[in-house]
């Protein structure tokens, strides 16, 4: 199977990873059937909006595809609402069911509203500071044991792996560094 990066492109910002993924020489594919899904050797969930994007996983059957395809070992990220629907609690919500792909509990909007989106430095392990762009973002609030933390802002985990899922709680594609994109295309 060739190296190919699906972008879900049901909701959200999908355009800008699939240009991210461009921009460093990845072959990148809207993901909105099993068809395209097939097709892909990793996953990207974009930002958006978590519980249409968990909706419309359902609805197409996807949802049940992509825990099939991360479970025998398929890499996945998830940035922000994408890290939302990829964890395994969402604290306070009740409208949906998250995947459960990473072991981590996730507030959503917990540094604010979209008025208190805003910018922040990220130390990212191995590879050095970036400029965080922090929209509406989830917070991380509780990390399994097999969870390890790859970026910080301040004291605040905003990157995390576990295995083969990427879970972050910023927004990497809007900067041209692309290093999460890099590290996911390095774990295929």
């Amino acid at each position: 199977m060739a190296k190919t990066i699906g972008v879900l492109g049901l909701q959200g910002d999908f355009s800008e990873h699939i240009a991210a993924l461009h921009h460093i020489g990845a072959h990148a594919l809207e993901v909105r059937s099993k068809a395209d899904l097939d097709q892909c050797s990793a996953l990207i969930i974009p930002g958006g909006e978590s519980t249409t994007i968990s909706i419309l996983l359902q609805k197409s059957g996807l949802d049940s595809e992509i825990k099939k395809r991360v479970a025998k070992g398929m890499p996945f990220y998830g940035t922000c609402a994408g890290a939302i629907v990829a964890a395994k609690k969402v604290i306070g919500e009740g409208r949906f069911t998250p995947l459960g792909l990473i072991d981590i509990a996730v507030k959503r909007n917990d540094f604010g509203r979209q008025v208190d989106s805003f910018e922040a430095k990220v130390d990212v392990k191995g590879h050095g500071e970036v400029n965080g762009v922090f929209i509406r973002a989830p917070r991380i609030i509780k990390i399994g044991k097999k969870v390890e933390v790859l970026a910080k802002s301040g004291k605040e985990p905003v990157l995390v792996r576990q295995g083969n899922v990427l879970a972050g709680t910023f927004h990497p594609e809007t900067e041209g560094d692309f290093f999460a994109h890099r590290m996911l295309l390095k774990m295929i």
